[in-house]
């Protein structure tokens, strides 16, 4: 039997950095997302940024995206740097981009989109410039539900090559992966897909509706237990880590779970089970993101207008700006998140409670968590174990 401790971080809830912890929230962000531009060649169905083919007359230029970069670095503790987009590829100056990231100390990530900008000599060039890791996506089992949702054939092929090359140079691997109505019975044959890759970590996000991504295209709370039900089981024997974006009630489910298992191996219940080193991320609550034109965000998912860069301090605005203040204030959520036991470590999706209701601090729309619902749930506590 697995222990609770091991079983949960496993099971694929987030854990912080070491030196991170809750108590950092309110002075920096564990995470920064950059959008370098919205510039890509992929059509995607759920496209937050709405790509374009070109960049925005407005993009962030050369100096001042290295200024931005310089400014994240003056955080309490510098948060890892995420640069995203549209395609962070698009961009002539990403290279440089990358380097003095890293020189100015920020761990930095990035999410090209899978084309032929991607090449093997690409791939090289941003290990050597000090990416920390490469995350691309893989949104099907195979290439018809990955192609579909992308809207480019060819894409499930070229996400593979991207995959072969910077495992090959030896640069650290995420994979992303959307979970939407079309591939949500897909989530053990995609684990399965993966198994066969050097991956660090499997990012599963689910949907909100904003941008291109529309509401009609999110899962149902059920489907979101099942979902949980399946990536807490994958979670439990793959190399690889599972963590969820936009799903923070997966922690409330991985806790439950962890307490069945300890009345199950201990003959005893915890009522507040706590697992070491999960400080409950959320939109504006250890994270911030930054639009290709400097707009500042508590989420790229959560499009609220706090700041711009470069008129305003990145740091002053996550300290100080109210929408901040509010996200990371658990008695300002109504509804049932407000007087959910776990809302200190889950919160609900800010992003998805906006993008449905117009309100980010309103009840999460799709988590079945309550009193009524899981009185009956007790009372028959097996989950199905199968999506399909």
């Amino acid at each position: 039997m697995v222990s609770s401790n091991t079983t949960g971080l496993r099971a694929g809830v987030s854990t912080a950095r070491p030196d991170y912890t809750a108590e950092d929230f309110p002075c920096s962000p564990l995470v920064a997302f950059y959008e370098v531009t919205r510039a890509c060649n992929l059509l995607c169905r759920h496209c937050r940024a709405e790509a374009q083919p070109h960049s925005h007359p407005q993009e962030l230029n050369s100096a001042t995206s290295l200024a931005l970069i310089d400014d994240l670095a003056t955080f309490p503790k510098p948060p890892l740097l995420v640069l995203t987009g549209g395609d962070p590829m698009k961009r002539r100056d990403i290279f440089d981009i990358v380097h003095h990231a890293v020189a100015s100390g920020l761990k930095t990530a990035m999410t090209p989109s899978a084309t032929k900008l991607v090449t093997t000599d690409a791939v090289h060039r941003l290990k050597t410039a000090g990416l920390h890791r490469l995350a691309v996506s893989l949104d099907g089992a195979d290439a018809v539900t990955h192609d579909g949702f992308r809207r480019v054939p060819g894409s499930f092929q070229r996400t593979l090559e991207i995959i072969a090359d910077a495992s090959a140079c030896g640069l650290p691997l995420q994979i992303n992966t959307t979970i939407a109505r079309h591939n949500v019975h897909q989530i053990d044959a995609i684990a399965e897909v993966l198994a066969a890759f050097p991956i660090v970590l499997w990012s599963v996000f689910f949907l909100v509706p904003t941008g291109r991504a529309l509401a009609d295209q999110r899962i149902t709370a059920d489907e979101f237990e099942l979902a949980f039900e399946r990536l807490y089981q994958q979670g439990l024997h793959r190399k690889y880590t599972i963590k969820t974006t936009e799903a923070p009630h997966y922690r409330r489910f991985v806790m439950e779970k962890i307490k069945q298992t300890v009345s199950d191996t201990a003959g005893r219940t915890v009522q507040r089970p706590v697992i070491p080193n999960i400080v409950g991320t959320n939109d504006g609550r250890g994270v911030m993101f930054i639009s290709h034109i400097g707009e500042i965000f508590p989420s790229g998912f959560l499009p609220v207008h706090c700041g711009k860069f470069p008129q305003d301090s990145m740091v002053h605005t996550y300290q100080s700006a109210p929408l901040f203040l509010d996200l990371r204030t658990p008695e300002k959520l109504k509804g049932k998140c407000g007087v959910c036991q776990y809302r200190d470590i889950c919160g609900g999706s800010r992003a998805r409670a906006y993008g449905l209701t117009g309100d980010p601090l309103a009840a999460e729309p799709d988590c079945l968590y309550g009193a009524s619902y899981f009185q009956t749930q007790n009372q028959n506590r097996s989950l199905p174990l199968c999506l399909a």
